[in-house]
Order: C-alpha cells, then structure tokens, then sequence
C-alpha cells in the first residue's frame, strides 16, 4: 500500500516549486498545454506525485523535461497554484536525483553553496595564473607568450573531458531512472540507431520550444524559441571554438574582419551578448509569466554568461587597441569567471538542462518503440494460442 508522504511537497520547495499546496488537480493546465498528450498529461501528473509524495515514481518520469515552460498553465490556473514553477523546480530537483555527486542538490538547496563553489574554483584558475603565466611583454601585446596557447588548449581538454565525465554519467543515471529501471518490457536495439535522430535534431533546433510559441508563425515572430535558439547556438559554436579550435582562435595574429575567425567569434558573442541579457532583463522586468518567480540559479548562469561575454570583449577591444597590461589582466579575469561558469553550471545546474531535454525526446522515443514491440508480441502470441 502507498502512504502519503507530504514532506516532498516541503522538499520541492526548496527546489523553488510555489503554490503547490493549492492544486485541486482540476486538469485546466494540461488541457491548455501545446506539449502535454495522453501519455505524458503534465503538468498536472508531475502535481499529483509531488502532493501525495511519490518520489521514486517522478524520478521515472520524462515529463518535467517535455515542458518548455510557455507560462499558460500558470497563466490560467484557477487556483493560483502556479503550475509551471512546479515543473521548473521538478526539473531542478530531477537533475539532482541524477547527479550521483550531490553538489547539484548542494547548488540548488544552498546559494551559499553556489556561490561559494564558483568562487573557489575562479580562484584557483587566478592561482595558476600567478605561479605559472609567461612574462608580460609591455611594449606591445603578446596573448600567448603571457598565456601559451598551447597550454591554455590542454587545460581546454581536461574540462571538457571533466566535463563530458560528469553530465554523461549523469545522463546515464537519467536514462537507468527513467528506462531501464521502470520499464517491465525491453527496448529494441535497432530503436537506439533509429530513434537516434530525434537527439541531434532537437539539441540543433530546440524544436519543441517552438510549440510553445504555436500562436505565432515564422522564425522572426516566434520569440521565445528564437532567442532561445540564438543563445544555445551561440554557446555551442563558441564552445566549439575554444575547445576544439584554439590554437586557431586564439592568436596573436590580426585577421581581417571577412576571416572567418573574426565573423564566427562575433557570431557567438553577439548571440551570448543579446541572449544573456534578454534573460536577466526579463527576471528584471517581471512583465512575462515565466519570469514571476525565479529561484537564485535563474539568475547565476546568465550573470556569469554576460560576464564570460563582456570580459571577451574586452579582451578583443584591447588586443586590438595594443593595450598589454589590459589585455592580460582582462583575460586571466576571463578564465576566472569562464572556468567555473563551464566546470559548475554545465553538468550541475541549470545549464545541464540543455542536455536532459533533448534525451528525454529521445528517451521518450525508446518507450513508445518498446511498447510497440511489447505489443506486437503480445498479439503474436495470442493469435497463436
């Protein structure tokens, strides 16, 4: 028998959840939602679990990754129960049951913790700096004798290695919570090649988002998805850039302005610059149904994003300015807050989502395949009986 455990509703709470304890569960929110079916019937499902304490059955859901948070379940809630801060904080407190580490629920539980930990590593990345950067040439500027690229590119590999260690443990545990663990059933292994489109397709295009925004039409009028897309992109391709490209990136070289090094690096800046921006300015603002309430890590990825981006930028300025001193003080400032920005928030906080959604389409995919060969073997069996 199931027992009530109302100390989960407490618990989401300090996930950022608001208004749960509000809910009669009347339905109006999944019945408004763009993104909501038969078999995944969030928000209120996700509501459900949270009030009567059904933890380890919310660890095995996807839906909490399947909403996009358009605002209108909470927009038209009669009750005021807010149901898309539920699903926000469902998500926060789902990326800490995968994370197997414990600093995910140490980040969201504990802004002390987040921010404590972001300071620490910016000082150590300023540690390095002291006890092993090059000379400072004062008569002109010289990036890679201050910093040798070379360097600068290995430390590059060991975070992304760090990096693709920790999320891709992570997203395993995702997919044992969410598949292997609650299915009674076995997926086919040609749906992993198969089904495997769906993953690169929506992490490139953020596609589901764009339901969100189904009252509008065209790339231009859908703004939510647009500037969602313009920052993911931008992050991506200057990722892509610094880890894999760095040598190439960074150089003491002037190119002209049509080389593709300048216009791609202006590309992702600008999109980090603008997207970023829009982020913090909407939690400014609090004109939009979705920047209502923020939990602190709403505001501590775009803050550090603007900062990595505007200390980026400075560090061009300068460089092309002949400004030495400035140019290398600037970009040990760069690293400092770059380092953990990458290091903390990509598979512990709220930037690891960019990942988890794009498998839970996948994942989502892999369930509705192994029901379909359950089923036909099922039929098989009873038409030859």
């Amino acid at each position: 028998m199931n027992r009530v455990d109302p100390t989960f509703l407490h618990e989401l709470k300090e996930y950022g959840a608001v208004g749960l304890e509000k809910c009669f569960n009347c339905g109006n929110c999944t019945a408004i939602c763009p993104l909501a079916s038969d078999e995944y019937p969030f928000p209120r499902s996700v509501i459900r679990r949270a009030q009567i304490g059904e933890r380890e059955t919310l660890k095995a859901q996807l839906d909490p990754w399947l909403c996009y948070y358009c605002g209108d379940c909470s927009a038209t809630c009669p009750k005021g129960a807010e149901p898309g801060e539920t699903m926000m904080a469902a998500r926060r407190w789902l990326t800490a049951q995968y994370d197997w580490t414990g600093l995910a629920r140490k980040f969201y539980t504990s802004i002390v913790w987040e921010i404590g930990s972001i300071v620490f590593v910016g000082l150590l990345i300023l540690l390095m700096f002291v006890l092993f950067a090059g000379p400072m040439e004062t008569d002109h500027v010289a990036l890679n004798t201050f910093a040798p690229v070379k360097y600068i590119h290995y430390g590059d590999w060991v975070l992304a290695a760090f990096l693709s260690f920790f999320l891709l443990s992570n997203i395993f545990r995702m997919f044992w919570l969410t598949l292997l663990k609650p299915l009674n059933f076995k997926i086919p292994l040609s749906a992993y090649v198969t089904e495997a489109w769906k993953l690169l397709y929506h992490f490139i295009t953020q596609k589901q988002f764009e339901k969100c925004d189904e009252e509008h039409t065209g790339f231009f009028r859908k703004a939510r998805w647009r500037n969602h897309w313009f920052l993911v992109s931008g992050y991506v391709l200057m990722f892509a850039l610094v880890v894999g490209f760095l040598p190439w990136f960074q150089t003491d070289n002037i190119y002209p302005i049509y080389h593709p090094q300048r216009w791609l690096g202006y590309y992702a800046t600008i999109a980090l610059l603008y997207g970023g921006a829009d982020i913090l300015w909407g939690r400014i603002k609090k004109e939009n149904q979705i920047h209502r309430f923020s939990h602190p890590s709403d505001w501590v990825f775009p803050i550090l994003l603007l900062l990595t981006t505007i200390s980026g930028i400075l560090v061009h300025t300068f460089r092309y300015l002949d400004l030495p001193l400035a140019t290398y003080y600037t970009y040990t400032i760069h690293l400092v807050v770059l380092t953990p920005m990458l290091m903390l928030e990509v598979p512990f906080g709220k930037w690891s989502h960019l990942a988890y959604r794009p498998f839970a389409i996948y994942f989502q995919a892999l369930k509705a395949k192994a029901r379909q060969q359950s089923k036909a073997t099922a039929e098989a069996v009873s038409s030859a009986a």
